[in-house]
């Protein structure tokens, strides 16, 4: 029977074939969950049984190889747009540790195994030990599941999966360039190493400049995707054009971008959906195509697949035991960089294939290689699926014992958030929405509203209600973010906001600053003022020029005596959501006794955010600095109620402040919840903040005064 179905004509139809690919992604997940198997494994056996090597239903022709290499470069892709960059910043130097350990160790143990047991030369060794010290990061989208991508473990693998493969390509050519030309050209190598910097450092100067021009210009989320697959393979064109692997290119593409694109953001989401659900599926399905299951079993291959087995897994645990031993990491975490460190692809493929056709390795290699290529595949989701769920079981009672400093009962208050986003237009809605999801409370119930309205019952006021919420409605979705919508017919905008906020318990209103009618028009506007008598709730306004993902800096103004404020911990937390999500850094421009208490809350509520402190010590301090807030900078200031603590007569005149000199400026005004239950404070100093604090001079002071008076 099977070789009635080895013999059977290959599928050709395109349909048809699209339709089997398609089947085994939808099936494979479905059926190895219930068994408790990655369902990556799933994708690379479907791969053997349907390819030439198994019941040869389907070939492996241009359609796989193309869209497994792409699959293969959308996977690193992934993995460096994923990377939180201050835990990777944190974890550097032991990553780099770790990549040297498992280059050199792997590179030692192949080619002496292959020198003294397997009787190879030197030369052929080499190429080998190339083929054991590099791996690809096979088993990423398992900790992607379980959300262990931030784990030092999962850090510290990946900058050790690059210096790991950047080490193995350098050995491939300088063994390649020994073998044809009998000599090391040390030339070429050293123009190698100087096209590598080259092309890093252009990657890195001109990708954030033209990201930045693109995103303010084109905000269609589709529009953005492509260009965003179009630096990417750019990148890995580039790559493969001086010499190096595509892989490569696509990593530090994503590790570009990875600023630029918010975890939560629109495009993110589509990013994540399309590699997920086409583009590596179709990579571990043609890795799988790629495997023949009949070489195995031959005793001369067996007999030298064992050893290097036997080498390739022994060679990636010594490392990853040591870095856990040096690092003081748990036994999960090394099982997590085991499994994340121990496939063989892509290098492999190429050493494999180059090696073959000049000649160093006979078909017993050949077929050795592919069967190291099969079993670490196969056991390197498996390793890191045995890992990965305790991995997060720790990083969760980390951080609940990190918020156990507040207290149990106050921690878990904290975490409920309800925010009421007031939408006018479908124009201001799509900028409202997603403001709020950037700052939106992913550790607890966060529920966002959309509401509208109307003291109008006509046709076209219902129409336009509806066509604001279904943009507010979509704007969410496109994040996958649920977004309730509310269409309130009341007295007037501040009646209907007042009577939500009390019926839905409100924690905060987000709403978009208004467009100055009249010259004698203030500047918040009467709706907003009112509102602000009417309410202690934390108000939000708004008014932003360029997309959020391209601001540089969030620069926050608080007042004196800001800390006295009930709602001084919820507006410090939001601000830390927005610069983690935006993936850029705070200063906070306060008075010296404010600057403990903000890096308390930071430190108790776990964010991890790059942040600055610089001193002021009254308003005339922060006119001097006003002129280093720049145009692509997000301007925060606190303000404060005419009956509340914090105010002053500075506070009074914010609005002309902000007028004057923040006219064509990003900004962001917040007026804390007040009058509301306390919340306790706790002065930290966090070691993983960067505290910069700087002072106005006294001189600078008298100069700005006298200049005033004049």
């Amino acid at each position: 029977m099977l070789e009635l179905l080895s013999i059977a004509p290959l599928v050709t139809e395109p349909v048809t074939i699209f339709l089997i690919v398609l089947v085994i992604i939808l099936l494979a997940p479905i059926l190895l969950n219930k068994l408790k198997i990655p369902h990556i494994i799933g994708m690379i056996v479907a791969g053997v049984i349907i390819g030439p090597y198994g019941f040869n239903v389907l070939d492996r022709d241009s359609s796989f190889a193309i869209f497994g290499q792409v699959g293969l470069l959308y996977l690193m892709f992934l993995a460096g747009l994923e990377i939180d960059m201050f835990h990777l910043r944190l974890n550097m130097r032991r990553g780099m540790l770790f990549g040297i350990l498992t280059l050199i160790v792997p590179l030692a143990m192949g080619v002496l195994s292959s020198v003294y047991i397997l009787g190879l030369d030197w030369t052929t060794s080499l190429l080998l030990g190339a083929m054991y010290a590099s791996h690809t990061l096979l088993s990423y989208p398992i900790v992607a599941r379980f959300g262990v991508t931030k784990a030092p473990a999962v850090l510290i693998s990946i900058v050790g999966t690059i210096i790991a493969v950047i080490g193995a390509l350098l050995v491939i050519a300088g063994t390649i360039n020994v073998r044809m030309t009998g000599y090391f050209d040390s030339l070429a190598m050293l123009r190698l190493l100087i096209m590598m910097a080259l092309y890093v450092a252009a990657v890195i100067f001109f990708y954030p400049r033209l990201t930045k021009w693109f995103f303010r210009h084109y905000g269609e989320k589709v529009t953005q995707y492509v260009y965003v697959l179009t630096l990417v393979f750019l990148s890995s064109w580039f790559a493969e054009c001086i010499g190096l692997e595509p892989v490569l290119g696509a990593f530090l593409a994503g590790l570009v971008l990875n600023r630029y694109i918010p975890a939560s953001s629109p495009v993110m989401v589509s990013i994540e959906f399309v590699g997920n659900a086409l583009f590596i599926p179709y990579f571990l399905i043609s890795v799988g195509m790629m495997i023949n299951m009949h070489v195995v079993f031959q005793w001369s291959t067996l007999r030298i697949a064992g050893i290097m087995l036997v080498i390739s897994f022994l060679s990636k645990w010594i490392p990853a035991f040591t870095a856990q031993k040096i690092n003081r990491l748990t036994s999960s975490s090394r099982r997590v960089m085991f499994g994340l460190t121990t496939a063989h692809t892509a290098v492999a493929l190429a050493v494999v294939t180059l090696g073959h056709r000049m000649g160093m390795f006979d078909d017993n290699i050949l077929n050795a290689t592919i069967t190291v290529i099969l079993v670490t595949c196969a056991a390197a989701p498996m390793l890191t699926a045995w890992g990965a769920p305790t991995l997060k079981i720790e990083m969760m009672k980390d951080e609940e014992n990190q918020r156990g400093l507040m207290g149990t009962a106050n921690a878990g208050r904290l975490r409920v958030n309800n925010t009421l986003i007031p939408v006018a237009n479908d124009i201001t809605a799509r900028a409202l929405v997603e403001l709020a999801i950037l700052m939106r409370n992913e550790r607890g119930r966060h529920e966002i509203y959309a509401l509208h309205v109307r003291n109008d019952n006509s046709r076209s006021a219902r129409r336009q209600c509806e066509e604001t919420l279904r943009v507010a409605v979509k704007t969410g979705a496109a994040s996958d973010v649920k977004i309730k919508t509310l269409d309130r017919y009341d007295l007037n905008i501040v009646t209907g906001v007042l009577n939500v906020i009390e019926e839905r318990d409100i924690t905060e209103v987000i709403m978009g600053l208004h467009r100055r009618a009249t010259f004698v028009d203030s500047f918040f506007g009467m709706k907003v003022e009112q509102l602000l008598r009417s309410t202690n709730k934390m108000i939000i306004i708004s008014r932003t020029f360029i997309p959020l993902n391209t601001v540089t800096r969030i620069v926050v103004l608080v007042p004196p005596k800001a800390q006295y404020e009930t709602g001084f911990s919820r507006w410090v937390r939001a601000i830390a959501r927005l610069t983690r999500q935006l993936g850029c850094r705070a200063v906070f421009c306060c008075p010296t006794d404010i600057q403990p208490l903000i890096r308390g809350v930071l430190y108790q509520a776990n964010y991890q955010v790059r942040c600055e402190f610089q001193t002021i010590e009254d308003w005339d301090d922060f006119l001097t600095m006003s002129n280093n807030v720049k145009d692509e900078d997000l301007f925060v200031a606190i303000g404060a109620r005419p009956s509340s603590v914090s105010f002053s007569n500075d506070i009074a005149q914010m609005p002309q402040f902000l007028q004057r000199y923040f006219r064509h400026n990003n900004i962001l005004v917040i007026y804390p919840e007040q009058f509301g239950e306390e919340t306790p404070l706790t002065g930290f100093a966090d070691p993983l903040q960067a505290d910069v604090n700087t002072t106005q001079a006294p001189w600078l002071r008298r100069l700005r005064r006298l200049l005033n008076r004049g």
